[in-house]
C-alpha cells in the first residue's frame, strides 16, 4: 500500500450486471416493483409500531430501526442501478463512489449490530423475564439503539479512509453494479494486499463476533424454551424469536459468501450481492409479519381505522 492519495480518476463507470440488453427494461420494471414494495412495506412497519401504542415495545423499537435501515440501505444503490438499466447512466462521479462505499458499509455494519441487539433483547424477554422490564427501559432502548448507529459510523469511516487513500490513477471501470470495496480494490495503482488482509480480517471479526453472539444468546433461549412445560409456552417463544433467526440466516449467509473469501471475483458475486441488497430488505417486513400475530394484529387495526376514518 503506498502512502499518500495521487488519484487522478475523476469518476467511474459501472459495468452493472451481466445481461442480454434486451433484458434491460424488463429488469428495470422488477427492480424498480421491489425497491418500491420495499420502502412501502418497511415503511407500513414504521408507521405502524409508531401508530399502535400496544407495540411500543423495545423489540418493535429495534424492528423500526431495522426497517429504516432496510429502506435506506436499498435506497443506496438501486436507483443508480434503475438508471443504469433505463438511460444507461454508469457514470458515478469519484465523490459519489466514496459517498456510496461508506454509506453500505454504515449501514449493513449497523445493520449487523443491530440484530445482535435484538438476539439479547429476546434472550432477555425469555431467559430474565422478571428483569426484563428493569433492563430494558426506555433509556436503555434508545443508548443502545445509538450504540448500533455510532458502531456503524466507526467502522464504514475506517474502511472508507483506508481504502481511499490508495491511489486510483488509471482504469476506472467498476465490474460490479455498486461501489463496493472489494470491487474498487481491484482499480488501484498500488499493491492492494495489506488492504485486502485488513478488509478480510476487520470485516471478518464483525461479522463472525455478532454471529457468535447471536447464536450464543439462541443457544440460551433453546434452552429455556425446552425447560417450559406448556405447549402454548414453547410455540410462543418459538414464534417470538422465529422471525428474527430467519432474518438473522438471510442477512449472514450471502454477506459470509461474498466477504469471507478474499480476492474472490466470481460472476455469481454479484447475483449473491443482489440478494442482500436489494432482495433481503424486501423479505424482511415479510417475514417480521407473517410470522408475528401482534404485527397482523396492528396492521388490522391500523387499517380499520383508516377504513373508518376521523
Amino acid at each position: 500500500m503506498q502512502s499518500g492519495n495521487q488519484t487522478s480518476v475523476s469518476h467511474f463507470i459501472l459495468v452493472g450486471l451481466h445481461h442480454p440488453p434486451q433484458l434491460g427494461t424488463v429488469l428495470f420494471l422488477a427492480f424498480l416493483v421491489i425497491y418500491l414494495l420495499t420502502i412501502s412495506g418497511n415503511g407500513l412497519i414504521i408507521l405502524t409500531v409508531l401508530v399502535d401504542i400496544q407495540l411500543h415495545r423495545p423489540m418493535y423499537w429495534f424492528l423500526c430501526h431495522l426497517s429504516f435501515l432496510d429502506m435506506t440501505i436499498s435506497s443506496a444503490i438501486v436507483p443508480k442501478m434503475l438508471a443504469g438499466f433505463l438511460v444507461d447512466s454508469r457514470v458515478m462521479s469519484f465523490g459519489g463512489c466514496v459517498i456510496q462505499v461508506f454509506s453500505f458499509y454504515f449501514l449493513g455494519c449497523t445493520e449487523c449490530f443491530l440484530y445482535t441487539l435484538m438476539a439479547y433483547d429476546r434472550f432477555l424477554a425469555i431467559c430474565k423475564p422478571l428483569h426484563y422490564a428493569t433492563i430494558m427501559t426506555h433509556n436503555v432502548c434508545n443508548f443502545l439503539a445509538l450504540g448500533t448507529w455510532l458502531g456503524g459510523t466507526i467502522h464504514s469511516l475506517f474502511q472508507t479512509s483506508f481504502i481511499f487513500q490508495l491511489p486510483f490513477c488509471g482504469p476506472n471501470q467498476v465490474d460490479y453494479f455498486f461501489c463496493d470495496i472489494p470491487a474498487i480494490l481491484r482499480l488501484a495503482c498500488a499493491d492492494t494486499t495489506i488492504n485486502e488482509l485488513v478488509t478480510f480480517v476487520d470485516i471478518g471479526f464483525l461479522v463472525l463476533t455478532c454471529f457468535m453472539l447471536i447464536l450464543t444468546s439462541y443457544g440460551y433461549i433453546i434452552a429455556a424454551i425446552m425447560r417450559i412445560q406448556s405447549t402454548d409456552g414453547h410455540h410462543n417463544a418459538f414464534s417470538t424469536c422465529a422471525a428474527h433467526l430467519t432474518v438473522v440466516i438471510v442477512y449472514y449467509v450471502p454477506c459470509t459468501f461474498i466477504y469471507l473469501r478474499p480476492g474472490s471475483q466470481e460472476p455469481l458475486d454479484g447475483v449473491v450481492a443482489v440478494f442482500y441488497t436489494v432482495i433481503t430488505p424486501l423479505l424482511n417486513p415479510i417475514i417480521y409479519t407473517l410470522r408475528n400475530k401482534e404485527r397482523k394484529a396492528a396492521l388490522w387495526r391500523l387499517g380499520c381505522q383508516d377504513h373508518k376514518g376521523p
